[in-house]
């Protein structure tokens, strides 16, 4: 009987460290990061950068636990709501400034993976958006709204020049993203880790915080083994709640989502890509993958309001795979993994302070690693600084979910959208 199989590639394959011990005294410090994860990571190491040294991260698992340590890795501009949809709402100036934080984003990760000498296989070739439809319109407006109102230029690829790189008789044209990368997003956020610990941050793994009260005119925040006492509190848990505030827990709803690893494929992998762009398709419900450095390939996608086992996700998501490169009908699956995400109602990250100094930062709705370098950044430069930066986000509040209901509002939509990419796909024979 063939064998389940294990969690995580990126657990499997990260880059050791000494655990960093559990909060077991009481201290006081300047700012306390609640959630060790892309965000809170970044924004320890953005107050570091910018002087600040009493700051300390707790985190209930490991570093990189959540979405952090098990999403795709790709690396681009943009949120989870889209660019047409953020330029209706906001208006052509606000949406481009608010569009232009995650592109900087990009690029400072680049540099600070250079910087620190961060281990992360990071692949600098860009991203590609694969039509799955015949139809190129969906391509042709994208490409014109982002290159008149966010000026930023995604190349044309047309369906002859894409099936070079692409070997799939799946896709019809495509777009090519230049500004954009991917990396293993766990190394990555380890290395994170040990760039701000170099700047006097502090770290504590297994420190599940129970309980955050506001006394005079700091906050006590409580483990099961120590106590600290902050000016400033961050909360960046994602889609892995704390518990801690209900206003701010009740905003997101944690959506999974699920990715899974081949065996390594050799020669195989050059038959179905001769690119080391990432790729993801043109579907509301779309694919996502990336080859990686020992010839494996790494795929993602789906949603839903469950986790489901290594087992279940190999099954499905092999399904999916071999409806692009039937080619690989046969081969092995190593790794297949689940994780949670958090959504908002609106679709854009939720960066914003109580005024006594409480800040979250939260709902990155898939597209975490430059929107959560971005939060980094602002909430370090609030923090730091005073800045007000932040509140570009200010329209994009905490929204009640109404969860139990959110959630199956959620799911009820992706299955209708995920309906339409099938009737759609259908109708073109």
């Amino acid at each position: 009987m063939k064998q389940p199989p294990v969690p995580s590639y990126y657990r499997a394959t990260a880059t050791p460290y000494e655990p960093h011990a559990p909060l077991q005294v009481r201290e006081e410090m300047r700012v306390a990061i609640i959630g060790g994860g892309f965000a809170g990571l970044n924004t320890a190491l953005g107050l570091a950068e910018r002087g600040v040294r009493d700051v300390v991260v707790l985190e209930r698992e490991q570093v990189g636990f959540g979405a952090s340590g098990r999403n795709g890795g790709f690396v681009f501009g943009g949120y989870s709501l889209g660019e047409e949809a953020l330029h209706r709402q906001l208006g052509a100036e606000r949406a481009k400034g608010i569009f232009d934080l995650t592109t900087a984003a990009v690029q400072r990760i680049r540099e600070r993976v250079t910087r620190y000498a961060i281990p992360c296989d990071m692949v600098d070739q860009g991203v590609i958006w694969a039509n799955w439809f015949r139809d190129p319109n969906v391509l042709r407006k994208r490409q014109r709204l982002l290159a008149e109102h966010y000026r930023v230029h995604w190349d044309w690829l047309p369906q002859e020049e894409l099936r070079e790189v692409v070997r799939s008789e799946r896709y019809y044209d495509g777009l090519y993203e230049r500004n954009a990368l991917h990396l293993h997003p766990l190394n990555y956020a380890i290395g994170l880790a040990a760039a701000a610990i170099q700047q006097g941050v502090r770290i504590y793994e297994n420190s599940d915080v129970w309980r955050l009260r506001r006394e005079r005119n700091h906050w006590l925040i409580s483990t099961p083994q120590g106590e600290l006492q902050a000016e400033h509190v961050v909360l960046a848990c994602g889609g892995y709640l704390a518990g801690l505030r209900r206003q701010i827990d009740r905003a997101i709803l944690p959506i999974a989502t699920y990715v899974m690893v081949t065996e390594p494929l050799g020669d195989r992998l050059d038959e179905c890509l001769r690119t080391r762009a990432a790729v993801y398709d043109t579907r509301f419900a779309f694919d996502y993958y990336r080859p990686l450095q020992d010839t494996r390939l790494l795929w993602g996608g789906r949603i839903s309001i469950r986790n489901r086992s290594a087992a279940a996700v190999q099954r499905v998501l092999t399904r999916d795979l071999l409806r692009v490169f039937p080619a690989l009908k046969g081969l092995r699956i190593d790794y297949a993994w689940s994780g949670l995400m958090s959504y908002a109602r609106h679709q854009m990250p939720q960066i914003g302070t109580d005024g006594a100094g409480l800040w979250w930062a939260q709902a990155f709705g898939g597209h975490g690693l430059a929107p959560t370098c971005a939060a980094g950044e602002l909430l370090a430069a609030a923090v730091a600084e005073g800045s007000e930066d932040w509140k570009q986000f200010a329209d994009y509040g905490l929204a009640h979910t109404y969860k139990p209901l959110g959630l199956l509002a959620a799911q009820t939509s992706y299955w209708w959208q995920e309906f339409n990419d099938w009737f759609k796909t259908s109708l073109e024979g």
